[in-house]
């Protein structure tokens, strides 16, 4: 029961500093249960991180799933998305009810300023965490060079192509060297 009641408040307090979406959250997840609860390991919360990002709806909330699952079964799962997704609920709702009187505040709108600025932070902060402690492969370089350089030539060139096309370049590259590699093994194997 305790590991239960850690779960929702650590996903609770997660959950209450989420501004900026699943990418901002990666960095806190993170830092929660790979540094401070030793809950998850870094190679497992990087496989998690790349499913997540690949499976339908918020990349928050999937690997809030996954680790409430990997500790609990189903019902830390179900604990660990309510605790991650409560507060984004109750905040969302009475900025909804108030919107247009709560911007009106300069002290609020600088605020969102504000926020925005960390967001970025924590997206950039999350992103060369994973590259530092990605396994540097021939294959791992490869596909984040042409990711890279191909995301920011429709950038410059204002050319829209979904986020979606290059995860399954990704996959598809991946599973192409794994046959290859399988091949070469049994072709190696039969002499």
């Amino acid at each position: 029961m305790k590991i239960i009641l850690l779960l929702f408040l650590s996903m609770l307090k997660i959950g209450c500093f989420a501004f900026g979406g699943g990418y901002a959250i990666i960095a806190l997840l993170e830092n929660e249960f790979i540094s401070k609860r030793k809950w998850i390991d870094h190679d497992e919360f990087m496989d998690v991180v790349a499913i997540a990002e690949s499976t339908p709806g918020p990349i928050a909330i999937n690997v809030a799933t996954y680790i409430g699952y990997k500790l609990k079964g189903f019902l830390g799962a179900v604990i660990a998305t309510v605790g991650m997704c409560l507060p984004s609920f109750v905040i969302m709702y009475l900025v909804s009810l108030f919107y247009d009187r709560f911007m009106e505040f300069p002290l609020v709108s600088a605020a969102f300023k504000g926020i925005q600025i960390c967001v970025v932070y924590l997206i950039a902060s999350a992103a060369f965490k994973m590259l530092r402690k990605m396994k540097k492969t021939p294959l791992n370089i490869a596909v984040f060079s042409v990711t890279c350089i191909g995301m920011i030539l429709c950038t410059l060139f204002d050319i829209r192509i979904s986020s979606v096309w290059f995860i399954l370049f990704a996959g598809i590259l991946g599973l192409s060297v794994l046959l290859i590699r399988k091949n070469k093994t049994k072709g190696e194997n039969k002499k």
